[in-house]
């Protein structure tokens, strides 16, 4: 007896996207599903890049060799797009989710990374065998939020991880073991957030063939509303000496299908389905009587066993386990990652954090924030990340500038940007100037002769003691003098005021050289 699966792919662009950013492969030893991010054109570069890296792993590969040739294709893919983002760096930003998995007979390894997810029905019960790698399931895990509430979270998209070759990749990843009548679902969160656990479940319970199960998933997704791309794959775990006709071809679907159709049709692998609409299908489903209530739990892994080890077949249960709160591996590590972001740091694989910049005040000083200017139920969604060097004062802006700063300048796609916007600010300072006042007495001011150009204040800062008189001064440099020095801050400021000082002197005692002013003539008459 040969074990292998029987598998059917598509993707759909849904009912309110432009573009699929989705990709997806099936093939008898590989399955995968990627869900790209960071615009329409980035979320489909990443995502079909990723499953092109995937795609050669599709042959066969002995059973303790599984786990780390999947591993290896998925630091390949990170490292891939890192190589895309250099070569382009208006795609930085871009990411996408993977869920994949690596066959050999019973034996499986299932990579994950993101909120793509990993179904198994088995004996009439629903498994969901993947963790969401996002903010809001590490609060549901931590008890600070309900799953009603997740639901309809306006954060739940926010990823933790993801692959997008800012640096190491951190999949969670392990060595499964199949048994015969098991199917399984790969699929994106245009599934997941849309279509419940429960009508999953029945549809992956009624439905005859793999490919009738991926349409009748697709359907349901469209019919409830479509927000996304939607992306399936569903394989069953078979005799293979059992199955009539030749051996199914791969299929590739979605972005990264090289001939994709039209807008809003899935993927047409050969021997589809005849034609239905959306609202047929949705209809029929619900006129059939629903299953005993479904519970989505967990099984444990097999692990990563040495390979004359023999698989034991108790480290999966037969009966679910119950709703409970689930109790995973990677759980220390997504709750570490919440612990280090509400610090203030670490590391946030996601394309609306990771990708964005603004520039604010922190103790006075002009600074680079990464990710969003927000809190998330007291965690911060963002990080100190730079210190222009040198410092740049807010009270030394002009007053539309320290405005600005003041209420964050946000919206920067890219630390490059966010450096320019410094850059730009140092433009817009209001200098420190020495010059003399109405009465020809050197003075140490600020924003003098800024006024029409930035608006800055014309204010003084310190009246030196004892005074210059600028007609002490040699000619050249009382001309300066009235024109303003610029200097850098007032310590500099009162050190060429000292050098002033020093040049009034020696003209008192050379008047008339050097073009210092003659000695006044005496004008007293007796």
């Amino acid at each position: 007896m040969t074990i292998g699966i029987h598998f059917a792919a598509r993707s759909d662009v849904g009912m309110l996207r432009e573009g699929n950013e989705d990709s997806a492969y099936a093939g008898s030893r590989l399955l995968a599903v990627a869900d790209g991010m960071g615009g329409h054109v980035g979320g489909e570069i990443a995502s079909a890049a990723a499953i092109e890296t995937l795609k050669p792993l599709d042959r066969d590969f002995p059973a303790h060799e599984l786990v780390g040739a999947l591993e290896q294709a998925v630091h390949r893919a990170n490292e891939t797009l890192h190589s895309i983002v250099e070569g382009d760096p208006s795609l930085q930003g871009m990411g996408c989710t993977l869920t994949a998995m690596l066959w050999n007979g019973p034996q499986v390894a299932l990579v994950h990374i993101g909120d793509s997810r990993a179904y198994l029905l088995r004996n009439g019960e629903l498994f969901q065998i993947t963790h969401d790698h996002t903010l809001v399931q590490s609060l549901v895990d931590e008890g600070r939020i309900t799953l009603d509430e997740a639901a309809s979270h306006p954060q739940r998209s926010l990823l933790l991880r993801a692959l997008d070759g800012r640096g190491e990749v951190d999949p969670d990843i392990a060595l499964r073991e199949a048994q015969l009548g098991d199917r399984y679902l790969l699929c994106s969160d245009g599934l997941s957030t849309v279509v419940s656990a429960e009508t999953i479940h029945h549809a992956l319970s009624t439905a005859a063939e793999p490919d009738q199960a991926v349409r009748q998933l697709i359907d349901l997704a469209n019919r409830g509303g479509g927000p996304d791309n939607i992306t399936c794959v569903v394989a069953d775990v078979v005799e293979l000496e059992q199955l009539h006709g030749p051996p199914s071809a791969p299929i590739t679907a979605g972005a990264a299908h090289n001939a994709s159709l039209g807008r809003g049709e899935a993927d047409m692998p050969p021997g589809a389905m005849a034609a239905e609409t959306p609202a047929q299908r949705a209809a029929a489903l619900r006129e059939q009587q629903h299953p005993a209530p479904v519970t989505v739990a967990d099984i444990p892994a097999v692990g990563r066993q040495p390979a004359e080890e023999t698989l034991p077949q108790e480290a999966l249960p037969q009966e679910a386990v119950g709703r409970r709160r689930r109790r995973w591996p990677w759980l220390v590590a997504a709750a570490g990652a919440v612990v280090v972001l509400a610090a203030g740091g670490g590391y946030v694989a996601y394309n609306t954090i990771q990708g964005q910049y603004y520039v604010a005040a922190d103790g006075g000083q002009v600074v680079i924030y990464q990710g969003m200017n927000q809190d998330l139920l007291g965690i911060k969604l963002y990080h100190l990340k730079e210190r222009p060097s040198p410092a740049l004062k807010v009270a030394d802006l002009a007053p539309s500038a320290r405005d600005s700063v003041n209420h964050t300048i946000d919206g920067l796609g890219s630390l490059s940007k966010a450096r320019t916007t410094v850059h730009t600010l140092r433009g817009q300072v209001c200098r420190v100037v020495v010059a003399d006042n109405s009465e020809g007495v050197v003075t140490i001011w600020k924003g003098k002769g800024q006024k029409s150009s930035l608006g800055c204040d014309e204010t003084v800062v310190e009246k030196p003691s004892p005074p210059v008189q600028a007609s002490s001064l040699p000619k050249a440099t009382k001309d300066t003098v009235h024109k303003g020095i610029i200097v850098a801050d007032v310590t500099q400021a009162r050190a060429k005021v000292q050098e002033l000082r020093d040049a009034a002197d020696t003209c008192r005692r050379k008047p008339g050289k050097s073009g210092c002013p003659p000695v006044k003539a005496n004008t007293t008459h007796p």
